[in-house]
């Protein structure tokens, strides 16, 4: 079953009532001039067990910590937002798989060679992935294509960084972003704004996947950083992120306006985790392939499987 995705951007009151999400208004609640049978009707009410993310993104929404506790039980990914409207907080379970004891074992041991051909595997399918957005977009990728069926174990010769070169100067000037010049950058102009919030709905996606197979998103297969709490997911969403950089291109391409993250522009990003996509022969949305490849990559630390399962983005006309 797809999880839905729950955006809170005004002013709510949150709590859990029989399994299910309330939502109130403060302007109903505080009514005194209405009836308590109306306040009751215009609840709405959400069934926990369907829900995979939560994003709270308003600065007066009060959430109560019965539903925190139900949600987090449920390995929902509950995301908090700051005053810019972009997420900078995530809380997930501490324990929501019955094998987790033995994974985190396996994935603590896992040998440098297993990481640097999880890595080369990773790095293959990015590049590949990247090189089906420029695809779409009529640009040459036949250097792309040789990147990625040339990335070694490790990737000692950064067959990534030359992809990631080449990608983001292809795919800026085919879009007419600052006359070609755009650089991916954290903290520069848009549409990184844009690139941002999408990459971190979808580092969410990946960290809830990677807990509810037992893994812990901390211990990477490349990423490092002592100061990062999420470097296995960081690994893990690679091959994804051309999928965010997609939807992107379309808000582009639809003449919008990137400078500011306006509610259009949100909705359509959080759709991240209902893209269709291709993954093991087979189509389903990402947050359900994701889990494909979360599930696939604990059964590469134990021994019993020699790659993770990633999608492949199609070329479509």
């Amino acid at each position: 079953m797809i999880k839905r995705t729950l955006y809170f951007g005004n002013p709510a009151y949150l709590s859990k009532t029989n399994d299910q999400l309330v939502l109130r208004l403060p302007e109903v609640d505080k009514n005194d001039t209405l009836s308590v049978s109306f306040k009751k009707e215009a609840q709405a009410t959400i069934p926990i067990e369907d829900i995979g993310i939560v994003m709270i993104d308003h600065q007066q929404i009060t959430i109560t910590q019965n539903l925190i506790n139900a949600l987090v039980e449920n390995n929902v990914a509950l995301i908090t937002c700051n005053d810019t409207h972009h997420p900078i907080g995530l809380m997930l379970p501490l324990d929501v798989n019955s094998l987790q004891s033995e994974r985190f074992q396996a994935q603590i041991e896992a040998s440098l060679p297993l990481k640097k051909q999880l890595w080369q595997q990773t790095i293959t399918t990015k590049i590949y992935n990247q090189a089906m957005v420029l695809k779409q977009k009529n640009i040459a990728i036949e250097n792309m294509l040789h990147w990625s069926n040339s990335v070694k174990s490790g990737d000692p010769d950064n067959y990534e960084g030359r992809a990631a070169a080449y990608y983001w100067k292809s795919l800026s000037a085919a879009l007419s972003l600052a006359d070609g010049e755009f650089r991916r950058d954290r903290f520069g102009e848009a549409p990184n704004n844009l690139l941002n919030y999408g990459y971190a709905i979808l580092r969410a996606i990946v960290a809830r996947g990677l807990v509810g197979s037992g893994l812990l998103p901390t211990l990477g297969i490349h990423h490092r950083n002592k100061y990062n709490a999420y470097c296995l997911a960081d690994d893990i969403m690679e091959p994804y992120r051309p999928f965010v950089d997609i939807i992107v291109c379309d808000i582009i391409a639809k003449g919008e306006d990137i400078n500011e993250l306006t509610t259009s522009i949100k909705q359509q990003l959080l759709a991240i985790a209902s893209v269709d996509l291709t993954i093991d022969g087979g189509r389903s949305p990402l947050m359900v392939g994701l889990q494909r490849t979360t599930s696939s990559l604990a059964k590469c630390f134990e021994g019993t499987q020699r790659k993770i399962i990633y999608p492949e983005l199609t070329f479509q006309t």
